[in-house]
């Protein structure tokens, strides 16, 4: 896709913020006709600009509390050795971001639990059973300062 103009940048600020606007109301924000907005919106999303919408739920009111940092060495950086881990990790559930890291770690995960003894359960039947790991070592978030879904446009 060619250099973003003023208008997909308008665009993209605002469903940033109100994923879930009307095309007809975001048309109007942005001073486009419906359809035209409809296609610029098209292009944006074919284009790979927007990946995608999703509703942005509370953790904690799911009663996951727990955030635990992961870092995970493997026994070797192999292009078979790295799959295999990639693989299985996005089967477990409660891994909510994996990293490909340079530097010390091979990887680093975000996992939420709902307690100490669900993170346990995690780290046991999933962490540990993860394809070629060989050291896991896990820090645990106290407070959330900043979650940001989008880097700013």
């Amino acid at each position: 896709m060619s250099a973003l103009d003023t208008i997909d940048t308008a665009m993209l600020r605002i469903l940033q913020h109100y994923g879930r606007i009307s095309n007809a109301e975001l048309a109007d924000r942005v001073g486009l006709s419906p359809s035209a907005c409809s296609r610029r919106l098209d292009i944006l999303e074919k284009s790979g600009v927007i990946s995608g919408y999703h509703a942005h739920l509370s953790q904690k009111a799911l009663d996951y509390t727990m955030i635990a940092i992961v870092h995970i060495s493997l026994s070797g950086q192999f292009a078979k050795t790295l799959a295999e881990f990639e693989a299985a990790v996005k089967l477990c559930p409660n891994v909510l971001v994996c990293y490909l890291m340079s530097g010390e770690y091979d990887y680093i995960l975000r996992v939420a639990a709902k307690d100490l003894a669900d993170y346990e359960r995690i780290h046991r039947d999933w962490l540990s059973a993860l394809p070629h790991v060989v050291k896991i070592n896990s820090s645990f978030a106290l407070r959330e300062i900043i979650d940001r879904p989008n880097v700013g446009v």
